[in-house]
């Protein structure tokens, strides 16, 4: 079994990862709870897997695509009608780029 155990180097990796700037007391907070997040990952691998199957999920995941079929039609005039401005069959909006 091997532990992995949170260091000066790595804390200063993960501080410039993520662009981080930490005092002392929360870099050691952050190392603490890092460090449980590890022992918490470590008590996990202690469960004996055998004969486990691997799942990517709880439920089983079914695909549930169906056709592509048109329902509503060409109503171009019905959805032009509630626009409160509209220009040769189009929805008319305000300038937002100059």
């Amino acid at each position: 079994m091997y532990v992995v155990k949170i260091d000066d180097k790595t804390m200063e990796s993960v501080e410039i990862l993520a662009q981080l700037r930490l005092s002392d007391n929360e870099r050691e907070k952050a190392r603490e709870d890092m460090q449980k997040m590890l022992d918490y990952v470590e008590k996990l691998n202690e469960l004996d897997t055998k004969g486990v199957e691997p799942m990517s999920h709880i439920f089983p995941v079914n695909n549930v695509f169906r056709e592509d079929i048109v329902t509503n039609g060409d109503s171009r005039e019905a959805m032009l009608a509630n626009a409160p401005r509209q220009k040769e069959y189009q929805y008319l909006v305000p300038k937002t780029v100059e």
